[in-house]
């Protein structure tokens, strides 16, 4: 009995040192020694009460030595200190890193801001202009929505100024329309705001003010861009190497540096804050307030998308395209994808009522798909459910049901709110494709736009040069080969892992990498049949290439695939993706950076006296209530640096517009003087501009100059053996009015002329010479 009081005694003495330990601090060497040598004994000893005395005596003499040690602050830290120190400690690096990443970003972007600036300035010599010379420098048309940011300014109030720009009739002749929604001209509103409501009147001049808020977007652009890259890759070395090829292949990714005022130069800086907050929240290791924080600047930014350019949805519509994917393979958490679609559902309800009413945002594409795949989802509630060949049947299934009801939907809202556009970029794109032919002027105007054409062996050549192409295929290669073995580890029901380990080899099962595999995808797909979309797809490239070569992930799983024996994959990986983007950013650096400094070093001369010479005649001699007649895009210099009303402006989006320039460029084709002249009085015109580079165009191919698009819209075209010739009974309008013989002079007065342009007035009283 006393042996078993003895033992029952240690157990339990050796219970409450464990518990002690647990709660205060491990026992040291000796201590556990002593404790071992007292069971032995104890269990020796057939005494109990020896035992006991035994033990007391020594709990006395360690607890003495407690007291000593603590007196003399030599105790040892408890597993919980030294994991709360731990903690800590992690905490602390976490925001060390986080705050120089922060930094980086955001130099990196003031920094692109500052070249953009003096780029501009060394290439147009701007500071050292005259006013209208500056206006000039907005090239391509784009100078028109700095003519309604002027406007703004000098209206006596903010108020007054929205209230003339939404009942405007000195813009386009004989309509009065409201400029803001038709030219979507909420940048230049709230420009003029803040240029009202700072104090920046006597501080900077207006056309300073509005390109550098400009620029200033273009540095929120590219920190964007490097967060992005920063986010997936977990190292700020992404970040730079994306920004240092968006800058290096500035050509391809942006047009900023010849046309500022553009709507798309406005509005991608939000659709790349956007993206970058969308790759954060569809992280798995992001945190609760993380989280909140990119919904609600997902949200911010996308209705501020929409609201600032009319071809947003489209954008947002391959975007949700790409989030769909992921939904029907059940890539991504179903709360989050609910979340993602109140953001795109609630942006484009408030941008409909904002932008009063806009027939296109309830007719878009994006609003189809939302309400097409949230009906399927609810149809086939248990798609997720099954064997592989089941899930697949029921994909294929939800995919059908998506098609079907999202063109239902489409075609519906279109028999309720006509929208004219749609029906034109359906026949646009039958035309595109070799679908159908036309004739139509508009039509075979805009594809042979650049934009609209094909991308050249040049911009490949580009990417090639500059190393991000051959890196691109080989991350992306990479990322989807690990995406589709995704896609069909949840297919056959394996779960998605959300703690993956970096020895895992598995980078295709993270969410933001998936989401942005199906996004470039689908944007390079666009880019290889559009040009103008590779604004939209470049930058990404870049983004997309520098999180890959920086990843340490993308690498194990390579090596992973490849079964390496001779060295841990891990370590291979760690080491690649340090050494190939340090290889990558010398080279760079070594090749492209004397380029960028002698950019930025060399003195440009733009300069354009006949257009300054026409502009000034125009002030000077045309009367107020003149309207003047020309392409597009001179009319919005004209309409820029005069104020005069003019027959058409360069909007692709309107069609109204489209077919006013129609008529206009009819002075360029094998018409009648009699013909031209009833077209032109019937938009109240009093001049009309004739262009030399239009008239005697020789620099496209032969079937997208002007006058051979004219000639075959009004028939006047023969084919023999292949080749095409222009026959009329009347000579080619803009060559024969030079001859000043009638019946030209009877209808047409020449009143200004130079080497580029010929300006005839529009006779009100005909008079018949002979």
């Amino acid at each position: 009995m006393a042996e078993l009081r003895c033992r029952t005694a240690v157990v339990k003495e050796g219970e409450e040192d464990e518990q002690q330990q647990c709660e205060s601090e491990p026992c040291s060497a000796n201590s556990t020694m002593d404790k071992v040598s007292l069971k032995e004994t104890c269990s020796e000893d057939t005494d109990g009460a020896t035992c006991g005395v035994q033990e007391k005596e020594k709990e006395d003499e360690e607890k003495k030595e407690e007291d000593k040690k603590e007196e003399a602050g030599s105790q040892k830290p408890s597993p919980v200190k030294r994991s709360r120190s731990a903690c800590r400690s992690v905490m602390l690096q976490s925001l060390v890193k986080l705050f120089f990443g922060c930094l980086a970003a955001v130099t990196c972007g003031m920094m692109y801001a500052v070249y953009l600036y003096t780029y501009h300035e060394r290439k147009f010599w701007f500071s050292s202009r005259q006013e209208l010379e500056r206006e000039i420098t907005f090239q391509g048309g784009s100078g028109l929505y700095y003519y309604y940011y002027k406007h703004m300014l000098t209206a006596p109030s903010f108020e007054r100024g929205i209230y003339e720009l939404m009942r405007d009739n000195r813009t386009v002749s004989g309509q009065t329309i409201n400029a803001v929604e038709r030219l979507s001209l909420y940048p230049e509103l709230i420009t003029s705001l803040l240029y009202r409501i700072t104090g920046s009147q006597d501080v900077i001049e207006p056309v300073y003010f509005y390109i550098g808020v400009v620029f200033g977007l273009q540095a929120v652009y590219v920190t964007a861009l490097f967060v992005s890259s920063w986010v997936m890759s977990g190292t700020c070395v992404a970040g730079i190497l994306a920004v240092a090829w968006y800058v290096i292949n500035r050509p391809d990714t942006t047009k900023v540096d010849y046309a500022i005022p553009l709507r798309d130069n406005w509005a991608l800086p939000y659709f790349s804050c956007q993206v970058a907050a969308l790759t954060g929240f569809l992280s798995n290791n992001v945190n609760s307030a993380s989280e909140m924080f990119c919904y609600l600047l997902m949200s911010a930014t996308t209705f501020t998308f929409i609201l600032v350019w009319e071809h947003s949805h489209y954008v947002l519509f391959v975007q949700g395209l790409a989030l769909f994917l992921l939904d029907s393979f059940d890539l991504v958490p179903p709360r989050k994808m609910a979340d993602i679609h109140k953001v795109y559902l609630s942006s484009l309800f408030l941008a409909y009522v904002l932008q009063f009413q806009n027939p296109a945002l309830l007719s878009s594409p994006l609003l189809s798909l939302l309400i097409s795949s949230v009906l399927a989802r609810y149809f086939q509630q248990n798609m997720k459910m099954g064997p592989l060949v089941a899930r697949l049947m029921k994909v294929f299934l939800h995919f059908y049901l998506c098609f079907t009801t999202g063109i239902t939907f489409s075609y519906v809202a279109k028999r309720l709110m006509p929208v004219r556009e749609s029906d034109f970029i359906l026949k646009f794109l039958e035309v595109k494709f070799g679908l159908n032919t036309t004739t139509d002027f508009v039509t075979n105007r805009l594809l042979c736009q650049e934009c609209f054409q094909t991308p050249s062996q040049d911009f490949f050549l580009r990417l090639t040069q500059a190393s991000v192409l051959p890196f691109y295929l080989l991350v992306l290669l990479i990322c989807l080969i690990s995406t589709l073995q995704t896609i069909y580890r949840r297919l056959s029901g394996e779960p998605m892992k959300t703690n993956l380990r970096l020895e895992d080899g598995r980078i295709g099962e993270q969410p933001e990498v998936i989401y942005h595999v199906f996004h470039t995808m689908l944007f390079g797909a666009l880019a290889m049949v559009f040009e103008g979309m590779k604004y939209l797809w470049t930058p990404y490239v870049c983004m997309f290439t520098a999180f890959g070569v920086c990843s340490p992930e993308l690498w194990v799983t390579l090596f992973r695939w490849l079964r390496l024996k001779s060295i841990h994959p891990v370590v291979l990986a760690l080491i690649l993706s340090t050494a190939v983007p340090t290889i990558i950013g010398f080279s760079l650096w070594r090749e492209y950076f004397p380029r960028v400094i002698a950019e930025l070093s060399e003195l440009q001369e733009f300069y354009d006296p006949d257009t300054v010479e026409l502009m000034n005649w125009i002030k000077t001699h045309a009367p107020m209530a003149a309207v003047f007649a020309g392409s597009p895009q001179l009319l919005g210099s004209v309409k820029l640096c005069s104020g005069w009303t003019v027959t058409s402006l360069p909007l692709y989006s309107d069609i109204d517009l489209l077919r006013r320039s129609e008529d206009t460029y009819q002075v360029y084709a094998m018409r009648s003087a009699e013909d031209v002249y009833k077209i032109l009085s019937l938009h109240k015109t009093s001049y009309v501009i004739i262009e030399e580079s239009l008239c005697n165009e020789l620099s496209h191919t032969k079937g997208c100059r002007i006058k051979d698009l004219l000639d075959i819209a009004n028939s006047h075209v023969v084919y023999d053996k292949g080749e095409m010739y222009s026959f009329s009974k009347h000579g080619r309008f803009c060559h024969e009015i030079k001859m000043n013989y009638s019946p030209y002079t009877n209808y047409f007065s020449r009143v200004f002329w130079n080497r580029s342009y010929h300006v005839y007035k529009v006779n009100s009283v005909i008079s018949f010479q002979y």
